[in-house]
């Protein structure tokens, strides 16, 4: 299992959300390329990045935070927000992003999904973020109305290898991850599974792992000091 550690941007700065909302913003670090080698120095392999203006309303101006940050760390990035296109994917890899996540673009255009797992394979991954089983959309704002074990099913079912599960409820709460949704999700797809949301303690990792979740992403927890980051990679190889 590996414990993937968070950076959100919006305007170029190091926030975090509770459950989304995009009113509840507040900066969690000074400078995106200092706290990725700081991740880095606790042992962190992969990193992961979301643009979150480019999640709410297609812009990319966090670009070019994306790419400092992997030119100056060498860090592992995968990165998500408004990625909708074949261009918006390549543009992505072209700034040495790891692998590219999936998310609004995939509920609306299937076919995408599909055009996008054939060209580049395990490098796309699908958010599935969900609130009261639903998965939402357009920055978690929209509400596709589709079950998330029957959407995740679908994408598994295009080659999709990779996807993080999001109950948003439990996002930047600090409270646990949804261990029932996670348990039923495992149940139902075989591919890896990463969980994202409300992860918070090892006992969130160490029951995480029960479970056969492949990842956890550790977002506000590692910021406010809730989880040792460093310990919490440890306990993830064990």
């Amino acid at each position: 299992m590996r414990v993937i550690p968070a950076i959100d941007l919006k305007g170029g700065q190091c926030v975090r959300l509770q459950k989304g909302d995009y009113n509840t913003v507040h900066k969690v670090a000074e400078d995106a390329v200092e706290t990725a080698r700081r991740f880095l120095n606790a042992g962190a392999t992969l990193i992961h990045m979301v643009d979150l203006d480019a999640a709410k309303d297609g812009t990319h101006a966090n670009y070019d935070v994306v790419a400092r940050v992997i030119r100056e760390t060498g860090a592992t990035v995968e990165l998500g927000g408004g990625i909708r296109t074949m261009a918006d994917i390549e543009n992505v890899l072209k700034l040495g992003v790891w692998r590219v996540i999936i998310g609004s673009a995939a509920v609306r255009n299937p076919p995408f999904v599909v055009e996008a797992v054939k060209e580049y394979g395990d490098k796309i991954v699908i958010g599935v973020d969900a609130k009261s089983k639903t998965v939402r959309t357009d920055g978690w704002l929209g509400d596709s109305g589709e079950n998330y074990i029957s959407f995740a099913e679908r994408m598994e079912s295009y080659g999709v290898k990779n996807i993080i599960f999001t109950d948003i409820d439990k996002d930047g709460m600090l409270a646990g991850p949804n261990f029932d949704q996670l348990a039923a999700l495992r149940a139902s797809v075989a591919c890896c599974l990463i969980a994202s949301g409300g992860v918070s303690t090892i006992e969130d990792i160490r029951r995480l792992k029960k479970l056969g979740i492949e990842g956890a992403i550790a977002g506000r927890a590692v910021y406010t000091g809730t989880l040792d980051l460093a310990a919490a990679i440890r306990e993830a190889a064990l």
